[in-house]
């Protein structure tokens, strides 16, 4: 758990430097790492020991869990590795090794990295709700309210999912989302509010008319996530067509906290990969 013990830092350092290995990096592919990871002013390799210079770094966000949880997922990223998703699933099962004291583990979520809590009455990763929201997401959405409103979706998310009301856990998830990726395009492409979005068959829509499936494509063919929105699309946006009662009696659908947990997954990969698009851009 985090913060991370001193011995899984130094483990995951010496894996993602992989002296003399097959995938050794050198110190600027160290800098570049960090960069992918989505970290605000990453430090400038000096010279100096990889090893421990990139302890030092990891060591020094240890209380910023979204900058360490970002690189983790990052040295198991497909995007990360020439031989693609074959070399990053070894790296993953050998990061997972060394997460495992920590009772932590990368899965991948629509093919992306996201990291999730290992619990003992639990046959996978469990994932919960995004942490530090408060700080994380400001540096994604610049309107204070829209912030705020955000949160609060989250906050009753959580609410709901510890009171056993998981229905509204998943039309809360579906919501924050939704509202998170209208901010992000919006705020970037103000024109979208005036001449709409494009839909798949090259129609235009009202930006007031933009459902979450429409919003997910839009980012995704930006280049501001990974996630395809079918990846997404599938635990989420299907689980809130149950807003609808007959919808739900007719597939006799009772969510439990499994559910809910399945849908936080596709949450952290779509913040992950905003924050990281988002800095790179900003470099």
């Amino acid at each position: 758990m985090f913060p991370l013990d001193p011995k899984t830092i130094e483990r995951v350092a010496r894996l993602a430097c992989d002296l003399d290995g097959p995938l050794e990096r050198r110190g600027h592919e160290l800098e570049a790492l960090l960069r992918g990871a989505g970290w605000d002013d990453p430090p400038e390799y000096d010279g100096s020991p990889r090893i421990p210079w990139l302890v030092d770094a990891l060591t020094e966000r240890g209380d910023q869990r979204a900058d360490i949880e970002r690189f983790l997922c990052r040295v198991c990223d497909p995007l990360e590795y020439d031989g693609g998703m074959p070399v990053a699933e070894e790296v993953r099962q050998e990061l997972n090794r060394i997460l495992e004291p920590e009772r932590l583990a990368v899965s991948y979520v629509g093919g992306r990295p996201v990291l999730g809590e290992v619990r003992l009455d639990a046959e996978g990763p469990v994932f919960v709700a995004p942490d530090n929201l408060g700080h994380r997401l400001p540096r994604i959405v610049a309107d204070e309210q829209v912030v705020s409103l955000l949160l609060d979706r989250i906050a009753q998310s959580r609410a709901s999912e510890e009171s056993g009301a998981y229905l509204l856990a998943l039309f809360g998830i579906g919501s924050f989302v939704e509202g998170l990726l209208f901010s992000v395009l919006t705020e970037r492409e103000p024109e979208l509010l005036r001449s709409g979005f494009r839909g798949r068959d090259g129609r235009r829509i009202d930006a007031r008319r933009a459902g979450l499936e429409l919003l997910i494509d839009t980012a995704h063919h930006r280049g501001l996530i990974q996630l395809d929105a079918k990846s997404f699309m599938d635990p989420v946006r299907n689980f809130r067509n149950f807003i609808h009662p007959r919808a739900q009696l007719e597939s006799a659908f009772v969510p439990d906290r499994d559910t809910v947990t399945l849908c936080w997954g596709p949450v952290h990969a779509v913040l992950n990969d905003l924050e990281e698009s988002l800095a790179r851009s900003a470099s």
